[in-house]
């Protein structure tokens, strides 16, 4: 039977990490409230035009759903396009 000794500092190191990831689980569900955005709200959380968001849409760069008059943009769809940058 192998046995690890286990230090203060190991314990701290321990503590930071899993605070780490707690408040990486709480800052998701944060993000993830709303999971369908509107184009105004995609173009000032992109910071882009109305044009540079068209663009996007017509190269099939963003995904999107128009229900009635107004399009729809998922907002996984769009973290996904910025972690591809």
């Amino acid at each position: 039977m192998v046995t690890n000794i286990i230090t203060q500092e190991d314990l701290q190191n321990f503590k930071t990490e899993l605070i780490e990831e707690i408040k990486n689980l709480f800052h998701f569900k944060t993000t993830e409230q709303k999971l369908w955005l509107k184009s105004a709200e995609v173009r000032e959380m992109l910071k882009i035009s109305a044009g540079t968001l068209q663009t996007l849409r017509i190269n099939g760069t963003l995904r999107f759903s128009k229900v009635g008059g107004t399009l729809y943009y998922n907002y996984e769809d769009i973290e996904k396009m910025l972690n591809q940058k």
